[in-house]
């Protein structure tokens, strides 16, 4: 990569991390690192947020949906039932877990929230760095209560500053002395202009099951996305990906009139799992491609059907996603 240094009084002028805080309304006080890679890449993490990423655009437009409630902080975040509604700002991708996913539900004894409650945790500790051309994001996020599970979720983002790639690195670790269920999903939004009736869909599959009913009567254009309707219900569908020579799954989507695509990688030993939540309704339109270590059935469901994960005392989880974003289609193509 060519050396520009000389052009430039500061390395802010074209690519850099900065962060602010938010003033008004729910969001108030929250602390957002703006992120631009100086290639078109730029994206919003939420540290208050377990680190999500909320925002982002690619060449100036806008890939993920922002929900009506907009950016609320941890202070706001109501665990009952499907109240975590009120607070799911949705953004460019949410973290689902640590130990529950899906449907609010009672398992082994504990009342379990929608998507469980990592999302709405705030990073103890959050930095950045520059390194070989890269931009590093470390963040630790910790879900532990006295006489309960003790996880700890520590991210990297790292951001290439010659490429339109994103790379996330996970470790969630069990610090405690028992056993833990461990339910992961990374709900990954898609809005418009990213999304509209004219995008292209890609998820590589062997199987395909809908998710329900409603779900089975668009069993033949899940992948085909429509205009903005009233009165939409949702429909979601599961994959099992299949996996490149690396043991890696991908999913992507292209807009030809924006000219924007993604294509969201994940590795397979730990995400053996994709869900597609298809919200074609006006007001809510968002297509969610889901990598996850489960699906959103509910922690319960989970246990019955003997494909609930644990970790174990002193066990780290590792997963591994990576987005990468291009403006031709012939590009975008080719990755499928």
């Amino acid at each position: 990569m060519k050396d520009y240094s000389a052009y430039l009084g500061h390395p802010n002028q074209t690519y850099g991390v900065e962060e602010h805080r938010l003033v008004g309304g729910r969001g108030d006080g929250m602390r957002l690192l703006e992120v631009r890679n100086g290639q078109g890449l730029a994206f919003t993490v939420s540290a208050d947020r377990c680190a999500d990423i909320s925002r982002l655009t690619f060449n100036g437009k806008n890939v993920g949906f922002f929900s009506a409630c907009g950016y609320v902080a941890p202070a706001f975040y109501d665990k009952e039932g499907i109240e975590f509604l009120k607070s799911f700002t949705a953004g460019f991708f949410t973290t689902c877990g640590l130990t529950a996913v899906g449907t609010p539900n009672v398992d082994d004894g504990e009342t379990l929230p929608l998507h469980g409650t990592i999302a709405n945790m705030p990073a103890g500790e959050i930095y950045s760095f520059e390194k070989d051309g890269k931009i590093h994001i470390k963040a630790t996020v910790r879900d532990a209560s006295i006489f309960g599970r003790k996880l700890v979720l520590r991210r990297e983002y790292i951001v290439d500053t010659a490429r339109n790639v994103i790379k996330l690195h996970d470790e969630i670790t069990n610090e405690g002395t028992k056993e833990s269920p461990i339910c992961l999903l990374y709900h990954c939004n898609m809005g418009y202009p990213m999304l509209s009736e004219t995008s292209v869909v890609k998820i590589p599959h062997t199987e395909k099951t809908p998710r329900n009913a409603r779900a089975a009567e668009g069993m033949n254009e899940s992948l085909i996305m429509e205009k903005p309707q009233p009165n939409f219900d949702e429909q979601c569908y599961y994959y099992n990906v299949k996996a490149d020579a690396k043991g890696f799954g991908k999913a992507g989507i292209y807009n030809p009139d924006a000219k924007i695509g993604l294509i969201i990688k994940f590795d397979k030993s730990t995400l053996d799992y994709f869900t597609e939540w298809k919200m074609m309704g006006e007001g809510e339109y968002v297509l969610g491609l889901e990598p996850g270590n489960c699906t959103p059935d509910g922690r319960n469901v989970l246990r019955e059907k003997k494909i609930l994960k644990f970790l174990a005392p002193g066990a780290v989880y590792k997963t591994n996603l990576e987005f990468s974003f291009t403006d031709r289609r012939s590009a975008f193509e080719a990755q499928f």
